[in-house]
């Protein structure tokens, strides 16, 4: 599923407020409603009493109470409700000067969430607004005067003192000497935490760690010898059309719960390899960091993303699933911090084309375009172009299977990985590393201005000079027929060749050679390694007739 609208994180949000003019001006609007609708209602119940007879004392003893079910469905969620609501919490952080200290030694440190619309460390309280660079009234607001909380008020530039900014989200407590789970993209910049019950009971709360891939943290209330009602994470699989009550703190409204049911599994919402329970109950600003309870009063899921075009509650929220909380709570809880196994490739799905140009029957596996230089996997022996289709004896469906699968692992772990190379089926021991806090950078290779060749077979044209290039030397390109497959699979004049079907080549004799023996082998298309710029990708483009 692609979604083309913002992805947002519900982290801040400032207390709504009502005032007694918009709630008068709404009961007038409401009572004028409600007299129309009572007049209909009235007319229907005449209606019934005229058509349905009276029950038997018989069948008066068979009609369902208020606490019966309907297979699973309640007529009531309030039990539930009552059981598991005293364990959510209503979480506050204050953000200015030092960051919260963790408890542990040194991990990963807290990074902001990657899905767009979120406001880590938040804005909640703050007085202005936070506007992107390109916004029309960020000028206005810029230059406001220190009366109006403009840059020359409090922490402006001319102020005497940094404002503290705000911000709210939801957790909930998983053990009763105090752990409680949030987002970490709730806590992300805080100095200061602070954890509220729903009975008004307010205690803080220190880190103990964040895990920013899955935007995980963990807290622990500091009240020593006190005891708090806790829940359990689920351990059943959840279906879709299960019943689902989502509990949190939205807009600073705590305690609230809404329901719904679990609209889908395994989406992928652009934030890493992992994937998201999709819940139809609403989920709002503030609500970040809270838990998706089934029927059990179990949690299924922490409620982290809405997908929203306007920035509300449209019925399409995201929660990690329990199964993925757990195992990284438990890691946070032992050392602070989530270690992962680490390959060290960059690697894409195969698509039809690319299996072609690889003579697979499916499109099963994970391509690698890129190896990191002195990565586990460069010191291992694999190659760009390489197709990943084992690991440890599992088949690998897609990149993100590949990428779930390596971090299953820790660090150190020796690992057999069936590669397709050349055609031919190799098995490679590679010993994972740790995943790095950081993409490793690319060094940067300055590509001379192209002139103009004769073109291919595949519709490119290259220039008579190789470039020199990290790992290979390569073919630049200095044309590109418009009306090529290699021209609609996004290859322009600058970029460079760096392999074709898994060989290197320096001089475009070469090139229309690899393309021949392609050919000639039965294959409709083949597979290069490109740079545009600085990025590596594995591109598959299909033979032509040369003109």
């Amino acid at each position: 599923m692609s979604l083309r609208a913002p992805v947002s994180a519900n982290a801040s949000s400032a207390p709504a407020s009502l005032t007694s003019r918009n709630v008068l001006g709404r009961a007038n609007v409401l009572g004028r409603a409600s007299k129309f609708t009572l007049g209909l209602l009235a007319g229907a119940s005449a209606l019934a009493l005229v058509a349905i007879a009276p029950m038997s004392p018989a069948e008066a003893q068979k009609a369902p109470d208020a606490s019966a079910q309907m297979g699973r469905a309640p007529y009531s969620f309030a039990d539930i409700v009552d059981r598991v609501k005293p364990s959510v919490v209503s979480i506050s952080v204050t953000s200015g000067g030092a960051k919260v200290a963790r408890n542990s030694g040194p991990g990963t440190p807290p990074g902001k969430r990657g899905a767009p619309g979120g406001a880590p460390g938040g804005r909640g309280g703050d007085l202005m607004p936070n506007l992107p660079d390109d916004h029309p009234l960020k000028k206005f607001f810029d230059e406001l005067p220190k009366e109006f909380g403009g840059p020359g008020g409090p922490g402006g530039p001319g102020g005497q003192q940094p404002r503290q900014a705000q911000s709210q989200g939801s957790g909930f407590v998983i053990s009763d000497d105090g752990y409680v789970v949030t987002n970490n993209h709730v806590i992300d910049g805080g100095t200061k935490i602070t954890v509220s019950f729903d009975e008004n009971s307010k205690y803080p709360a220190k880190l103990i760690g964040t895990d920013p891939r899955t935007d995980l943290a963990l807290l622990k209330i500091d009240a020593p010898g006190k005891t708090f009602p806790a829940v359990k994470f689920a351990t059943k699989v959840n279906r879709v059309g299960d019943w689902v009550l989502a509990v949190g703190n939205p807009f600073g409204l705590g305690g609230t719960v809404t329901s719904g049911i679990v609209s889908a599994l395994g989406r992928d919402i652009g934030s890493g390899p992992y994937d998201f329970l999709q819940i139809d109950a609403a989920v709002n600003r503030g609500n970040s960091g809270g838990p998706t309870f089934n029927l059990d009063g179990e949690v299924i899921g922490v409620n982290t993303a809405i997908y929203s075009p306007s920035g509300g509650n449209v019925g399409i929220a995201f929660a990690v699933p329990a199964k993925t909380a757990l195992e990284v709570i438990d890691q946070l809880k032992k050392s602070g911090t989530v270690s992962r196994g680490w390959l060290g490739v960059k690697i894409q799905n195969v698509d039809e084309d690319t299996a072609e140009s690889l003579g697979m029957k499916g499109t099963k596996g994970a391509l690698i375009n890129e190896v990191t230089p002195a990565g586990p996997a460069a010191a291992a022996g694999l190659r760009s172009q390489d197709t990943i289709l084992q690991v440890n004896g599992t088949a690998i469906n897609d990149s993100r299977d590949l990428a779930r699968k390596v971090a299953e692992f820790t660090p150190d772990t020796a690992v057999d990985v069936k590669v397709l190379r050349a055609g031919k089926e190799e098995n490679i021991k590679v010993k994972l590393g740790k995943f790095p806090g950081a993409e490793p950078v690319v060094a940067k290779t300055d590509t001379p201005e192209p002139k103009a060749a004769e073109i291919g077979s595949l519709g490119l044209g290259f220039a008579t000079t190789p470039v020199k290039g990290a790992p290979n030397d390569g073919l630049v390109i200095a044309e590109v027929d418009a009306n090529s497959d290699a021209a609609t699979k996004g290859i322009a004049s600058g970029d460079v060749v760096l392999e074709i079907n898994s060989q290197t080549v320096t001089t475009a004799a070469e090139f229309e050679a690899t393309v021949k023996k392609a050919k000639d082998a039965g294959r409709a298309a083949v597979l290069l390694s490109v740079k545009s710029g600085e990025q590596k990708r594995v591109v598959p483009v299909k033979i032509v007739a040369k003109k």
